[in-house]
């Protein structure tokens, strides 16, 4: 498989956040969001066996990893990938796009699913099966660019319910959409989510990569 980095940090996003975390970043995507902060994964990347990308995780010393992209669901052999760190006993979960179909994702591998918002520009991609294939432990995530994304969450959220137990976290763009304007909105419709903010981007910068 082609891999863009792998590297242990503090895990930014998802209601795991703050835990330490090996990430190990595919590349490859074939979407082009416009607020992509991983544009840099699109193209770059050394080939690595399944072999390999296990003994650097062990090397890193972390029993939470995070597998990411880049879309990581494109490459046929992430799915062995995820299995075999699963059956080493990791706690693994993988960041997903939406669009990419989730079903073949091994059981013991928490799934964060976006759903892409009109601020992307990605909306038309997105598979809304996936939404029936969640399962207790996933999460969905919406990347929200301003009110108008924010109106479109809430109604979908209405118009199609997540399973039970699944976490919806709403995430506003980094340096776009101000945390405490997204915060007064929710209040104010008494949503049922959780606010993200990406805290690896306040405690290392946007642009640091690597972290």
């Amino acid at each position: 498989m082609k891999v863009n980095e792998i590297f242990q940090s503090i895990q930014g996003e998802s209601t795991r956040a703050g835990l330490p975390c090996t990430f190990v970043r595919l590349t490859g995507c074939d979407l082009r969001c416009v607020y992509c902060d991983t544009a840099y994964a699109f193209h770059e990347g050394t080939r690595m066996t399944c072999t390999e990308v296990i003994a650097e995780v062990e090397r890193l010393g972390c029993r939470f990893v995070t597998v990411t992209g880049g879309e990581p669901l494109l490459q046929e052999e992430v799915f062995g990938l995820m299995e075999r760190l699963a059956e080493a006993g990791y706690d693994v979960q993988v960041e997903t796009s939406g669009a990419a179909g989730i079903e073949r994702v091994d059981r013991r591998v928490r799934i964060i699913l976006d759903i892409k918002t009109p601020g992307s520009a990605m909306g038309h991609a997105m598979d809304w099966e996936n939404l029936s294939r969640l399962k207790p432990g996933d999460e969905v995530k919406l990347v929200l660019m301003g009110r108008g994304d924010y109106e479109w969450a809430r109604d979908t959220l209405a118009a199609r319910p997540i399973p039970a137990g699944i976490p919806v976290l709403l995430s506003p763009v980094h340096g776009v959409l101000d945390p405490r304007d997204l915060a007064a909105w929710m209040q104010s419709d008494r949503l049922d989510a959780r606010l993200q903010l990406q805290i690896h981007k306040y405690i290392w910068g946007p642009d640091v990569r690597g972290v």
